[in-house]
């Protein structure tokens, strides 16, 4: 591995463990404390509600694109998968690992691991688009209606934040498309392939309603996080902030999706006047409730490989089958 890939892998490691030490070494080690203990029974039962929900409608978003682009899957088989995905991104760092082993595994069994893996990326961004729209499109109306004024800096920080990754990301781009015709060539062909999954207007429709329906899951999943440690504000508010939050979250540099998220929690809940403290302990809270209510994707993980064991030790299939769901897709 050569020293730029390697640095390439561990900056974001270290940008978001940066991230969380600079936020605890402002607010204090008390609200992460707070976060922890405010986790209760209920909590996590919202949690799982909403976590079901949310990773329901993901796996719709998954077979949409996926089945657009010739590889159909079962239902089974894109729930389990993606409870396995959101485990992985969760406990490892950077939050793409699970994504990688979806495309791998879905490919695997389909046989065309390129196509999977293109499946997976363009439901991911298809998401994160979707989530960027009304993020922006919430927040600037609710800054238009809100009278708190301390709400301007933080939106502008987000959209300053937002503009200055997308110009970086342009720039990357374009200079990459215009130094090499292997590039130039790539993007054509993906561009291609992009085009027939967003050609049907049933398919864009679907995968937009399903981002819709993740997105507010996770936003009721950070107000859970709010309610269980008693912090009041307006339901506007809730929202805005879990956007903010969200938003945040879905940059590449954390430490199993800590980082970013508590750095901007804190941040947004200090600047409209309801403490840092409060906001690092509603991220902590969240982040701990995103934790156990993917754990059906842990049992996911493990179940396949005992299983295999189990049969190939009795001599009845090979050591590591396909499941019946991905063996019919």
């Amino acid at each position: 591995m050569s020293r730029a890939s390697l640095a390439r892998r561990i900056l974001p490691l270290v940008s978001g463990a940066a991230l969380i030490a600079g936020t605890i070494a402002v607010v204090g080690t008390g609200p992460l404390v707070r976060g922890l203990l405010a986790v209760s029974p209920a909590a996590i039962l919202g949690a799982f509600l909403l976590t079901a929900v949310a990773t329901g409608a993901a796996a719709w978003r998954w077979r949409t694109v996926s089945a657009e682009l010739g590889l159909p899957m079962s239902w089974p088989t894109a729930v389990a998968a993606y409870y396995r995905s959101q485990f992985v991104n969760t406990v490892l760092p950077g939050g793409v690992i699970g994504d990688v082993h979806r495309a791998y595994r879905h490919g695997r069994y389909s046989g065309d691991l390129p196509i999977a893996a293109r499946a997976v990326a363009a439901e991911r961004i298809a998401g994160q688009i979707v989530q960027a729209v009304i993020t922006l499109v919430v927040l600037t109306a609710f800054v238009l209606a809100s009278s708190r004024s301390s709400w301007v800096p933080a939106v502008a920080w987000l959209a300053v934040g937002a503009g200055a990754l997308l110009a970086a990301v342009i720039v990357v781009a374009l200079v990459a498309v215009l130094t090499s015709v292997r590039t130039r060539r790539a993007v054509r062909r993906e561009l291609w392939l992009m085009k027939a999954v967003f050609r049907r207007p049933g398919a864009v429709v679907s995968i937009a309603a399903a981002s819709l329906v993740v997105v507010a899951a996770h936003v009721g999943t950070f107000v859970v996080a709010c309610l269980a440690l008693g912090i009041h504000s307006s339901a506007g508010e809730w929202v805005a902030l879990a956007l903010l939050t969200l938003a945040a979250a879905s940059l590449p540099v954390n430490v199993g999706g800590w980082g970013p998220r508590e750095a901007a929690s804190a941040a947004a809940f200090g600047a409209i006047g309801l403490g840092a403290g409060a906001g690092l302990a509603a991220s902590t809270a969240f982040g701990v409730l995103t934790i156990v209510a993917v754990l059906p994707g842990a049992v996911v993980l493990v179940a396949g490989p005992i299983r295999a064991l189990i049969r190939a030790r009795i001599g009845t299939t090979p050591l590591v089958p396909p499941l019946p769901e991905e063996r019919t897709a």
